[in-house]
């Protein structure tokens, strides 16, 4: 696996006039550990506690109406299974009726209640643990995790427009969002490598997350002897008896919706439950198409299709991490096409979070959605509205915190620096106010009395470098400082941040014997399988 950086990034290419025009600035980033390419950080945590209370809207009528619809959905329509008659036999030995409606196919319904009963033994709250163990993430609660986007086949960058993703994007992508302070997570399938076969390219990836990140992060979904590759590698990489008893991967699982669990899904989710480790249960609800574009319907329906998969792995290991999973969205009605960041689906996030409050479970929801073509205005707006229904609501796992782009299509460059940078003002926002003597600030005051400037006064003097957040990518100076600088905007600022970046990484250390370990369990499995590409 190569691990220098390619000279495609065109790592000698200068930083804008505008960066290296505010020097002092760069210099106090560099100090306080929050430019954008930022390494060790005074402010940095590995996940956030939020200090702030949930932003919720509905009435206690209003959950009780939604549960008992989705209980209803459950009971007089049912789910389809697809393709597992495993999973149907345990359903059916809790409690569900099956009745086959097609070759390996079996409509399940279950009486109100007893999927929610199921869901007792799922932790409300669990560690994910990382190889570097100051890094593992707290998921649940009052705790949020941010990760990048996931799973776009295209990647995109000012330089070379948009293209399919190849191994080395998703190295690089990496690599970012290891160097930032403001994620926490290293994600899944951050871009699509097409240039490796699809039957073997989850070996890569997995690999990439361990040897590129020392975070934790998510492992392959597309077939169940991928999964189980995902997990063996696990046990090579933290040790066999650890993997057993601590959480470790976690598989991020859509249902078809509507109301469709296939047996690729329900495989996989099996497997990562037997061995004890997590999973992210999402359906994928586009309003209007496989979803009521009623937004109440939709919740509803999402809740439905959730539990159930969360319930499946307390029915495999009873006490496996399972994560409610909700991706609203919407559509336009004259088009047909998907909408992102619209304030509809941002309403039903801050639902979402008051019913995993409920149900005592953690939830992932949301995230910074944009089908925005460029990592513009439109974008950043769709973004901020998407994301923050997921902090307000109290999300404690977003996925596509970062590099979403062009309705999950595309996995920009640019915008994952934008995202991230976002994140570390995420920080702050749910840090909340901490009221007390200092913060009152009364001796600021009196101790020049009115009329005069608190520049040079002791309060001041010994808060100014943390008084505020500072972005390390946003230009505040004046339009005749910036225009002088080269009038750089945004978009280009964020180019060639994430070339410097790329510029400075250094891989965390990995145990040369351990990196062997991984390398040739991933010579021999490839080894064993024929190339294929669909």
């Amino acid at each position: 696996m190569p691990h220098a950086i390619p000279s495609e990034i065109s790592l000698d290419m200068p930083v804008p006039v505008a960066r290296r025009a505010r020097g002092g600035r760069a210099a106090m980033q560099v100090r306080r550990g929050t430019g954008a390419g930022a390494g060790v950080n005074p402010l940095h945590v590995p996940y956030i506690t939020r200090g702030i209370p949930t932003h919720d809207i509905a009435s206690e009528a209003s959950l009780d109406a939604i549960i008992a619809t989705a209980d209803r959905i459950l009971a007089e329509i049912g789910i389809e299974f697809r393709e597992d008659p495993e999973t149907v036999r345990l359903f059916q030995q809790a409690g569900g009726k099956a009745r086959e409606v097609g070759p390996e196919a079996w409509n399940v319904t279950f009486e109100p209640g007893l999927i929610r009963g199921l869901l007792a033994t799922a932790p409300a709250e669990f560690t994910q643990h990382a190889r570097n163990p100051a890094k593992s993430v707290r998921i649940g609660g009052r705790s949020m995790v941010f990760a990048p986007a996931y799973g776009s086949p295209f990647v995109m960058d000012l330089d070379k427009g948009r293209r399919y993703g190849t191994i080395e994007d998703f190295q690089n992508l990496i690599k970012l969002a290891q160097s930032s302070p403001w994620l926490h997570h290293s994600g899944g399938t951050i871009c699509e490598p097409t240039d490796i076969p699809v039957n073997k390219r989850h070996l890569d990836m997995v690999y990439a997350h361990m040897r590129y990140s020392d975070r934790a992060f998510l492992g392959s979904i597309t077939a169940p002897e991928r999964a189980e590759d995902s997990i063996e590698m696990c046990r090579i990489l933290f040790g066999a008896e650890y993997v057993d008893s601590h959480c470790v991967i976690m598989g991020n699982f859509n249902s078809t919706s509507p109301l469709v669990w296939d047996g690729v899904s329900t495989r996989g989710i099996r497997a990562y439950a037997a061995a004890g480790q997590g999973s992210i249960h999402l359906p994928f609800l586009l309003g209007g198409a496989v979803s009521p574009l009623t937004m109440p319907g939709a919740i509803a329906q999402c809740l439905a299709e959730s539990m159930v998969g969360c319930a499946l792995t307390q029915l495999v290991r009873p006490g496996a991490p399972a994560i409610l999973g909700s991706f609203l969205s919407s559509m336009s009605l004259r088009t047909g096409s998907p909408t992102f960041g619209t304030p509809e689906p941002a309403l039903g996030s801050l639902v979402m979070g008051q019913i995993a409050r409920r149900l005592n479970m953690p939830l992932r929801c949301a995230g910074n959605f944009s089908t925005s073509k460029l990592p513009d205005g439109q974008a950043m707006t769709q973004a901020m509205m998407s994301m923050m229904s997921a902090v307000n609501g109290g999300a404690n796992f977003i996925l596509h915190s970062a590099g979403f782009l062009d309705g999950l299509l595309s996995m920009s460059y640019e915008k994952l620096m934008l995202d991230m940078d976002m994140c570390g003002a995420l920080h702050v926002w749910l840090k909340g106010l901490e009221v007390n003597e200092d913060t009152l600030a009364f001796e600021a005051l009196a101790e020049k009395g009115p009329g005069e400037h608190m520049f040079g006064c002791a309060h001041t003097l010994r808060h100014y470098e943390t008084a505020y957040w500072d972005s390390g990518l946003d230009d505040n100076t004046t339009y005749e400082t910036w225009s002088e600088a080269g009038g750089v905007d945004a978009m280009t600022r964020a180019n060639g941040a994430w070339k410097e970046v790329l510029a400075k990484y250094e891989a965390p250390h990995m145990e040369a014997g351990v990196d062997g370990a991984l390398c040739d369990f991933i010579a021999r499995r490839k080894s064993e399988m024929a190339d294929a590409w669909y």
